[in-house]
């Protein structure tokens, strides 16, 4: 098994026989440069993702640098964790380096400073270097070890005394729509030094004057996202956000061969190995590559980890653990303590997984597909127990277990509400027929009495589960359809999510609505559940936002949480109300503190096929894959682009972003027929 989570950086060992990454997922792997397999377990400790890692000079340590503010260092031979944490960053460390020496570490954090560290102690060695106006993204020692180079967003690089700390010079400006210094490397002669920025841009700097070597609007049009050079200095190796890795000439900056084409989405970390033989690069798709280098070839399989974005998640009765079912036909299982995956996934339908659920004691998992079927599975060993076919004629979109286990109950696009003996798989009774569009939610009540279903044609419906007689008319109120329902834990309330962007609260008995619509959401409401104690209602919309709501006041609680740019899917609340898990079409997971509301983990993210890339030419203009022109964007707007449908969202997410407004967008042969005039 490798990454769960989108890789950040890659690097070679000293004598070129091992590969270690750094991913999101909080864990380094170490992988045989050779085979391509994995070696040893993952080395876990950071509290937050990786973002840079690298090899002391003699191949002994590993050393990584975290969101989590501090760095590690670790024994390269068995993996164990080396002394304390090395703290005193205030934000997230960004790069990590070794002096060729082997005896320090510096490190580059977003709070603006860069530190050096006894390598051997892991004390301070110095004061840290001030000096940089922006959040510093790269750092590295020259070959010789004599000079500190640093990059930053404040677009400048600068130049220290290793020894002193002391910077040796004015920083090295760039232009001004640099956008800053993503990545710095000094050529393997210490002749230059090389810079890449976020928006593409590569610069050659004379090491010893300062002087630009390169011209950067000759270069490439294209977002960057690492850059690294050849051991003999003669190229220079980019990775990109158009999901390639790029080869050019160190001297004229032009690509040599043809791009290396493999990775699904942006390439985050780049390296050569000591040799210059092979080039290895990480991507956002959750995948180590290795190239040949002389002919761009692949060499061998890439290093994988997994998966497709959740459709469906839970958590097991004692919140140990959370399940996902995704669109690819798979259930995965993570630990919630260490947002670790739990085995491989299992491979459970013939088509997408819609819906999944634990059974009451935890022992047993039941999940329902678009292939029109329900399984049930063994939650321990994940072994299949039993197919449930025939009920349904249209896909499953929603399974629930009654409160004492013995029977499933399912809702289908076919319009229909099914019971199932959990033992058997038999069908109980006939359908429950009465709502005229697809069912897209069923929950039981607490008491186990009844049945709920929500659907497209915008009502709630109350069934009686022993006799599976519809309990009195359905609820109607919400204008468009309903999405998700939920029984508050004492079975007094029902609630309700639609796509007319409102939450609705019903008096379960007498199926009138208590109050007025929940309003904030600003798209769909796809998820609403209750908190364990019945005190607050939460809500995930297709606004990408999560709210939590005081289910006696109807009034919002604390500000709404932020997810990714992607759609919200999914939601589930943890059985002690702690944590809220929260699912996306980005392929994510990600759990937060229900109070205070900040995200504290993210389970899964392996975007493959997600970020859709079009890249601007160097008049600013995006084309279609025919070479055709489909906008023009101002360049105060270029550097971070993003939308809905074109993704060039940039990595570090504290980099602010642009995004397209299409809602007065036109089209048309002759765009004197379709531009109004100011």
């Amino acid at each position: 098994m490798g990454h769960t989570e989108g890789i950040t950086s890659v690097a070679y060992s000293p004598d070129g026989r091992s590969i270690i990454s750094g991913s999101r997922d909080k864990t380094i792997r170490v992988w045989d440069a050779e085979t391509g397999a994995a070696v040893g377990e993952r080395l876990q400790g950071h509290a937050e993702g990786v973002n840079s890692v690298a090899y002391s000079p003699d191949g002994r340590y590993i050393i990584s640098g975290s969101v989590d503010k501090t760095l590690r260092i670790w024994d390269a031979e068995t993996g164990t964790v080396v002394g304390e944490p090395l703290t005193g960053h205030d934000e997230y460390v960004m790069s990590v380096a070794c002096s060729p020496d082997g005896r320090h570490i510096i490190s580059g954090s977003l709070d603006k400073t860069i530190r050096i560290w006894d390598a051997k102690t892991g004390a301070v060695a110095c004061r840290p270097l001030v000096g940089h106006t922006g959040e510093i993204y790269s750092v590295a020692y020259s070959p010789d070890g004599r000079y500190i180079i640093s990059g930053s967003k404040d677009n400048t690089i600068r130049i220290w005394d290793a020894e002193t700390g002391v910077a040796v010079r004015e920083p090295l400006v760039g232009n001004d729509y640099y956008c800053g210094v993503v990545f710095i490397a000094y050529s393997s002669d210490a002749r230059h030094i090389i810079s890449g920025s976020l928006f593409g841009h590569i610069q050659i700097w004379g090491a010893d004057t300062g002087a630009l070597v390169s011209n950067p609007s000759t270069l490439l049009p294209v977002g960057l996202l690492s850059v690294a050079c050849s051991p003999d200095g003669r190229h220079i190796i980019t990775g990109c956000m158009d999901c390639t890795v790029k080869i050019r000439d160190a001297d004229t900056g032009a690509v040599v061969g043809e791009p290396l084409e493999g990775h699904a989405t942006r390439v985050t970390s780049v390296a050569c190995s000591p040799d210059g033989r092979h080039i290895i690069s990480g991507s956002g798709d959750s995948t180590i590559r290795i190239w040949d280098a002389n002919t761009g070839a692949v060499a061998g399989k890439p290093l994988k980890g997994c998966c497709m974005f959740p459709l469906s998640i839970a958590y097991s009765p004692d919140g140990r653990r959370v399940i996902a079912g995704d669109m690819g036909v798979t259930i995965q299982i993570w630990d919630v303590e260490t947002g670790v995956l739990i085995g491989a996934p299992l491979m459970v339908h013939a088509d997408r997984v819609s819906s999944i659920a634990y059974s009451p004691d935890g022992q047993h998992i039941i999940s329902g597909s678009h292939d029109k079927t329900i399984r049930t599975w063994d939650a321990e060993t994940g072994a299949k127990i039993n197919t449930f076919e025939g009920g349904h004629t249209e896909i499953v979109t929603s399974v629930a277990y009654s409160p004492d286990g013995r029977h499933i109950t399912s809702g289908s696009r076919d319009k229909t509400v099914r019971i199932w003996d959990a033992e058997t798989g038999a069908v109980v009774g006939e359908p429950l027929e009465g709502h005229t569009d697809a069912v897209t939610s069923v929950a039981c009540s607490p008491d186990g009495q009844h049945i709920i279903s929500g659907s497209e044609d915008h009502t709630i419906r109350i069934w009686d589960i022993g006799t599976g007689a519809a309990a009195g008319k359905p609820l109607m109120g919400h204008t468009d359809g309903v999405l998700s329902v939920a029984c508050s834990p004492d079975g007094l309330y029902i609630i309700s999510g639609s796509h007319d962007k409102t939450i609705r609260v019903w008096d379960a008995k007498s199926g009138i609505a208590v109050g007025n619509p929940l309003k904030g959401h600003t798209e769909g409401v796809l998820s609403v559940v209750y908190s364990p104690d019945g005190r607050h209602i939460i809500s995930g919309s297709d606004d990408n936002t999560i709210r939590i709501w005081d289910a006696v006041t109807s009034a919002a609680v604390g500000n709404s949480l932020e997810g990714p740019a992607h759609s919200m899917l999914l939601l589930a609340s943890s059985p002690d109300g702690q944590v809220i898990v929260s699912g996306y079409d980005d392929h994510s997971t990600r759990a937060r503190d229900s109070i205070p509301h900040h995200s504290i983990q993210l389970f899964s993210d392996s975007p493959v096929g997600v970020d859709f890339y079009v890249p601007l030419d160097t008049d600013g203009w995006a084309r279609d894959s025919k070479n055709g022109l489909l906008y023009w964007v101002p360049p105060d707007c270029r550097p971070g682009l993003h939308s809905p449908a074109l993704l060039t969202f940039p990595l570090r997410s504290h980099i602010r972003s642009v995004s397209l407004d299409f809602d007065e967008f036109v089209f048309g042969d002759s765009w004197t027929q379709i531009f109004n005039s100011p």
